[in-house]
């Protein structure tokens, strides 16, 4: 997604509420943002936005390098390329000219992703460019670097020579320089802080809240299982006014109960850069369908026996069962989410519930996919995208399997149940009802997500299927056109 004229809109409008003095020398500013140009562009005069970093070590010193062009020692930064934002330009300018990797910076707690300076400058006529006498609005953005020790720099050798760490009080630009040493009077210090909050949430009997994410563009670990929480703003006290005001955001209803600090873990951005978060722990005992989920695609329980067959955002495995290893349920070790059956009534034979999801294209062609020849279940054999239900809602389990598999976004009244195949693979295996629901609507293309599971999708005309197909498939699809609701298999008989 390409730099808009909004994102640079609202980054000034920001800046100035902070900076209210600083609206006559930005007029230039103001008035690029309202001609007809693009203000990124570097053919835009007679002048055009650009970026830069000041990269801070634990020293509370900056990174400065030698400009060759021009000969002075200036913080990283150059022209907008196709950055998604502003903050992306600075960060790929920083790592591009000094080696710097992304992974070694994060955003500083008290400027987050906003810029600390909005400098303007007059660059001379270059007559073997072709560019005219012009101006630079050069939007200034913070970093920490985060590891202890300095990494050996590799410099761009055609535009830089040479590097320093340069003390605040040394820094070239007037305007950055002070703004710096404002910023140190009122607690920057150099060390890396959380900048992110999210709430390990579980019941006291094992199970833990997790919640689906959006699978979009810009997205941090789209289409995974993840914590609640988010990023903080500039009017949040603490991290955990963040989390409070995270999740009245993302579930309106959710009363958390005990929160209080657990671990420190450290994230990926969109853009590559570090995230450190603040992990908080918290009770809560509801039910997922009761409270109105506002950003994800599902909320639900799941006990630590149940992750490793989930698409998990990075490192919350690990911290779930971390967390579970130390607060074993009252009475025993973390309770699982099998049925013990000795809750059934006597006599009674319990099933496995599993979802498929029968999907025709604009052409009646019937969607199946390739499972894995090492797969404990059919493999090497054509089946529908499927899966078991867990703790939850059958129609549910179908969204949340559609979209871990294949990438696929269904919603709830976009769906119908069109037949049910009742199963016994073997006298020994539990007996399993399948239910088959056809989505009428949905949207994304099916993409391989779990390789180790399913190596290809592919749409199939229902008269001419593969010879590998799995059996309750085949007459799954065969009962669907027949307007059959129900079949059996494996039970003697017909």
């Amino acid at each position: 997604m390409p730099l808009t004229r909004s994102h640079i809109r609202a980054t000034v409008a920001a800046y100035l509420a902070r900076h209210p003095h600083e609206v006559k020398s930005l007029a230039g500013l103001s008035s690029l943002l309202d001609g007809a140009a693009d203000p990124a562009n570097r053919g835009t005069l007679p002048g055009h936005i650009t970026c830069s970093a000041a990269v801070i070590d634990r020293e509370q010193r900056v990174l400065h390098i030698g400009h060759r062009v021009s000969g002075l020692l200036l913080v990283p930064g150059g022209h907008v390329d196709d950055d998604r934002t502003l903050l992306s330009a600075a960060l790929r300018e920083v790592c591009e000219e000094t080696g710097v990797q992304p992974g070694d910076l994060c955003l500083t707690a008290r400027f987050l992703g906003a810029p600390i300076d909005i400098g303007v400058h007059d660059v001379d006529a270059n007559p073997a460019k072709g560019e005219r006498q012009h101006q630079h609005f050069d939007f200034r953005f913070v970093f920490h670097l985060v590891p202890e020790q300095h990494s050996q720099l590799t410099l761009r050798d055609e535009e830089v020579a040479g590097a320093r760490w340069l003390e605040f009080a040394d820094v070239t630009s007037p305007t950055l320089r002070t703004k710096l040493l404002d910023a140190r009077d009122q607690g920057l210090d150099g060390r890396p802080q959380p900048v992110n909050a999210s709430a390990l949430i579980h019941d006291g009997h094992g199970r833990y809240l997790l919640h689906l994410r959006d699978r979009r563009e810009g997205i941090w670990a789209p289409g995974t299982f993840a914590l609640l929480g988010g990023g903080r703003t500039a009017e949040d006290v603490d991290l955990e006014a963040t989390l409070r005001r995270e999740l009245a955001e993302e579930v309106p209803g959710l009363e958390v109960t005990g929160l209080a600090p657990y671990a420190l873990e450290e994230a990926t951005s969109v853009d590559g850069f570090a995230v450190p978060i603040q992990v908080f722990v918290g009770r809560w005992s509801g039910d997922p369908e009761t409270v109105e989920l506002h950003e994800g695609v599902l909320l639900r329980w799941f006990t630590p026996d149940t992750l490793e067959r989930l698409h998990l955002s990075p490192g919350l495995g690990d911290l779930v069962r971390r967390h579970a290893a130390e607060h074993p349920p009252a009475g025993g070790p973390p309770a699982t989410n099998r049925l013990p059956r000795d809750e059934a009534p006597e006599g009674t034979q319990l099933h496995i519930v599993a979802v498929h999801l029968y999907l025709e294209d604009d052409h009646g062609r019937v969607l199946l996919g390739l499972r894995h020849p090492d797969s404990a279940y059919a493999g090497d054999t054509w089946h529908f995208p499927t899966g078991h239900c867990e703790r939850e809602e059958a129609i549910s389990c179908l969204i949340r399997e559609a979209q871990q598999e294949a990438g696929l976004v269904i919603e709830p009244g976009d769906v119908e149940l069109v037949h049910l195949v009742h199963l016994a693979d073997s006298p020994s295996a539990l007996p399993c009802i399948g239910l088959v629901f056809r989505a009428r609507i949905w949207s994304g293309t099916p993409t391989v997500l779990e390789p180790h599971r399913c190596v290809e999708w592919r749409w199939w005309n229902p008269k001419d299927l593969p010879t590998a197909v799995v059996p309750y498939a085949r007459r799954t699809i065969d009962g669907v056109i027949a307007g059959s609701l129900y079949s059996r298999m494996g039970w003697g008989g017909r």
